[in-house]
């Protein structure tokens, strides 16, 4: 029996996670956080019957404490919490379904710990993906990526030897909420305008984050730490089915992708049972209805969260967390109704230019950094 913590089991990935381990009798889960959904995490706790559930403040852990006293699980808080749902005994597998860069020190403290890291979390490597992926290999831990892309890309390499170097990935974006639209029309738009994804189901934040090329970005930079690839050899295009989910190119000109429906159940279930595959109800791609499968390229002129990522990316350093804490902040700021759709554009690139790039940041570093970001933001907008 394979057995699982989940750090935010109240999310989008983590309900669907949840959604695949109701369906088979070889997973338990051992441990569950979430941040403010108190309700939801007390009724998977009840469920699941975990050994530890994790919620953000203590008041809140107080309160679950007290209507979970008829059972035997044990309630903890904040991040001290988050490292003991990581460093469970009793499991096997860490599911990172959590937003954001609170997610790092739980993962490394899981690597170090000897579990395999289901990734969802793509903050954890675009921010410290130089200090992520040595700590792994040395502790001998998979990495399974659970974003529908990376995981692609992951199973398009599976049997391919290491002498087999990868030409190029190519990257497949729906293009979000507003795909076809010039930067004239995006003056006036709305959270509630972004938040509308054509295939996909997913968090606001990453929702937001697709429809303004930001999300694309980031797994860029995700990419080249979890293949070894430089980010010359990522390259973005537009699927606006969300059918084909990424492809391999090889230096024989060969192309490998990985096609299905657009459903995160098929990535979070692979992450799971990897290296089987198990039968799902996920409906089937039906290739004699399928007509035509479109490809476009991306408008990084009016959708420049895409470029301002890969300039980021190829500066390293501490430039990635500048672009993912800039962009976290300037979202919030966005959902909140306090700024414009552009402006996310306009923060980020004001954040770029006033940092002072750190080549090789420690935790530490990138957490300053972080909040540094988030204070020069506040004083600005």
């Amino acid at each position: 029996m394979k057995k699982i913590a989940i750090m935010g089991s109240t999310g989008s990935i983590g309900t669907q996670t949840l959604d695949i381990v109701r369906h088979y009798d070889e997973f338990k889960v051992v441990g569950l956080s979430a941040g403010k959904n108190i309700d939801l995490l007390e009724k998977q706790a009840r469920e699941f019957l975990p050994e530890l559930v994790v919620i953000e403040n203590k008041k809140d852990a107080d309160t679950l404490r007290s209507h979970l006293s008829d059972t035997n699980i044990k309630v903890a808080s904040g991040m001290e919490g988050l490292i003991e749902l990581a460093q469970l005994e009793s499991s096997d597998i860490f599911v990172t379904a959590i937003v954001g860069m609170i997610g790092i020190r739980p993962t490394v403290a899981a690597i170090k710990s000897g579990k395999d890291i289901a990734l969802a979390n793509k903050e954890t490597l675009v921010t410290a993906g130089h200090i992520i992926m040595p700590l792994a290999k040395e502790k001998s831990v998979n990495i399974i990526p659970v974003d529908s892309e990376h995981s692609a890309i992951f199973q398009c390499l599976q049997g391919t030897p290491k002498t087999s170097p990868i030409y190029k990935i190519w990257l497949t974006a729906s293009g979000g909420a507003f795909r076809g639209k010039k930067t004239a029309d995006l003056v006036n738009v709305r959270a509630k305008d972004a938040l509308v994804n054509p295939n996909w189901s997913m968090g606001n934040k990453v929702t937001i984050d697709s429809a303004s090329l930001c999300n694309k970005g980031l797994e860029v930079i995700e990419a080249h730490w979890l293949f070894d690839v430089d980010i010359d050899q990522i390259s973005v295009v537009l699927q606006p089915q969300s059918i084909v989910h990424s492809m391999v190119e090889f230096e024989d000109t060969a192309v490998i992708a990985q096609l299905g429906t657009p459903d995160m159940h098929v990535a979070i279930q692979y992450a799971l049972t990897y290296p089987n595959r198990y039968y799902t109800k996920t409906e089937r791609l039906d290739f004699l209805k399928l007509s035509s499968i479109a490809f476009e390229e991306p408008d990084t002129d009016t959708f420049r969260g895409l470029p301002l990522a890969i300039e980021a990316g190829k500066i390293g350093g501490s430039m990635p967390t500048v672009f993912n804490a800039s962009n976290e902040a300037a979202v919030d700021k966005f959902m909140r109704g306090q700024i414009g759709f552009l402006d996310i554009y306009k923060i980020i690139e004001e954040s770029l230019n006033h940092h002072s790039n750190i080549d090789d940041p420690s935790l530490e570093e990138i957490l300053e950094v972080e909040r540094l970001t988030h204070e020069f933001i506040e004083s600005r907008w």
